[in-house]
C-alpha cells in the first residue's frame, strides 16, 4: 500500500467485469489503489450488462470501454498513453471453446501484457487456473503458453491458480431445492476440491501487489476447510434442506463414446469442433480433482493445496438456498 504523501499505485485491470474481476476491482479500490477498469460495452452472461450498470458495479474505479482482443483498442481506449504500475488480468474465455481459448486466454492476455509493459508497468498479476497442471484441454494449453511468456517477460509476476469457485459447485442448487436428485458421475468420490469465494480470492489477488512472498511465484489457492468431494457437496445440500440424499449416478464412460463421435464429426463439420471440446471439458471436470498435483506421487494432494480466507461452502449453500443464485450464473459454463 502507499504511504501518506505518496501517490497510490495505478493499476490497470482487464477482465474487470468477470465473476472474479468485479471483486478484484472493489478490493483494490477499498485498499486505496488508483484503478482503471477496462471492459466491453456489453458484458456479463449473454452480454446483457450495459455500460451504465458496469460503471455502477465497478464504482470507485475509472471505467474505460473497448476490446482487449484488439491491441489498437486496448492502447487507444484503455491505456491512453498513460503510466501504470501494475496490470491485473482476470481474463478467461467465455466457454473454453478452441478459438475463444486462444483469442482470450492467450492472445488478449498477451495484449494486456504488451500494452502494460509499454505503459511502464513493472508487475503483472495473472488469474490462471489450477487445472493447467494437467493440460489436456485447449484453454489450459493457451493459459500455459501465456504463463511461460509472462515468466520470460522481464516483469515481476504473480500467477494465481485457484481451485473451484463457489459458482462452479452451485450448478445444482436450484434443481435440488426443487426436489430433483443430485447428479454425479460414478460414486461421486472421483474428484475433490477446495472451493473459494469471489471475495476471498479477490483479497488473495490484491495481496499479490503487497506481499513480496507472492512475487515471481505460481500460487495455487483454495478456500478454507478440508477438500470436499462431489458426493459430499450433494450431501451437504440435502442436509441443509433437511432431506434424505437422493442421487442420480451417471457413468463417466459415456464420454468415451461421445468424444470420439463428436471429434469425427468435427473433421467434416468444423462447427462441431467446439462441441467435441466441450465434451472433453465435461469429462475432465468429472474425473480430475481441482487440487495441487503432487509431482512426487502424480496424485492430487489436498494437504498440498493452500487454504485461504473465511468464506465456507456451507455458508454459501445456506445463503444460496435462502436467497437464490443471483451473480452466480454459470452462463456458457453450465453443464447440468
Amino acid at each position: 500500500m502507499h504511504s501518506a504523501g505518496i501517490p497510490p499505485k495505478r493499476v490497470f485491470v482487464v477482465g474487470a467485469t468477470g465473476y472474479i474481476g468485479k471483486y478484484v476491482v472493489r478490493e483494490l479500490v477499498a485498499r486505496g489503489y488508483d484503478v482503471v477498469s477496462f471492459a466491453r460495452e456489453r458484458s456479463g452472461v449473454g452480454a446483457m450488462t450495459r455500460a451504465g450498470v458496469t460503471c455502477t458495479q465497478l464504482k470507485g474505479s475509472e471505467v474505460r470501454f473497448g476490446d482487449v482482443s484488439r491491441m489498437e483498442s486496448l492502447k487507444k481506449s484503455g491505456i491512453r498513453g498513460e503510466h501504470f504500475d501494475v496490470v491485473v488480468s482476470c481474463l478467461t474465455s467465455r466457454n473454453g471453446g478452441v478459438k475463444d481459448s486462444w483469442d482470450i486466454d492467450y492472445q488478449a492476455t498477451r495484449n494486456a501484457l504488451d500494452a502494460g509493459k509499454a505503459a511502464g508497468a513493472t508487475h503483472f498479476v495473472l488469474l490462471s487456473a489450477i487445472c493447467v497442471q494437467k493440460p489436456l484441454l485447449e484453454f489450459q494449453r493457451a493459459k500455459l503458453k501465456f504463463e511461460q511468456e509472462l515468466k520470460e517477460s522481464g516483469l515481476t509476476w504473480s500467477i494465481v491458480r485457484p481451485t473451484a469457485f463457489f459458482k462452479s459447485v452451485a450448478g445444482q442448487v436450484e434443481s435440488v431445492k426443487k426436489g430433483k436428485p443430485f447428479v454425479m458421475f460414478g460414486n461421486g468420490e472421483l474428484t475433490a476440491c477446495k472451493p473459494i469465494s469471489e471475495k476471498d480470492l479477490a483479497c488473495f489477488i490484491a495481496d499479490c501487489l503487497e506481499d513480496p512472498a507472492k512475487k515471481n511465484k505460481i500460487l495455487p489457492v483454495g478456500g478454507p476447510g478440508k477438500a470436499i468431494t462431489f458426493r459430499e457437496q450433494g450431501e451437504m445440500l440435502f442436509e441443509l434442506l433437511g432431506r434424505q440424499p437422493k442421487f442420480k449416478n451417471m457413468p463417466i464412460r459415456m464420454f468415451d463414446f461421445i468424444i470420439p463421435v463428436l471429434s469425427a464429426l468435427a473433421k467434416i463439420f468444423p462447427k462441431m469442433k467446439d462441441k467435441a471440446e466441450f465434451a472433453r471439458i465435461g469429462k475432465y471436470y468429472c474425473s480430475e480433482s481441482m487440487l495441487v498435483l503432487n509431482p512426487q506421487t502424480g496424485k492430487y494432494d489436498a494437504d498440498m493445496t493452500p487454504s485461504f480466507g473465511s468464506d465456507t461452502l456451507r455458508d454459501f449453500y445456506k445463503r444460496a438456498l435462502k436467497e437464490g443464485l443471483a451473480g452466480q450464473e454459470l452462463g456458457e459454463h453450465s453443464m447440468f
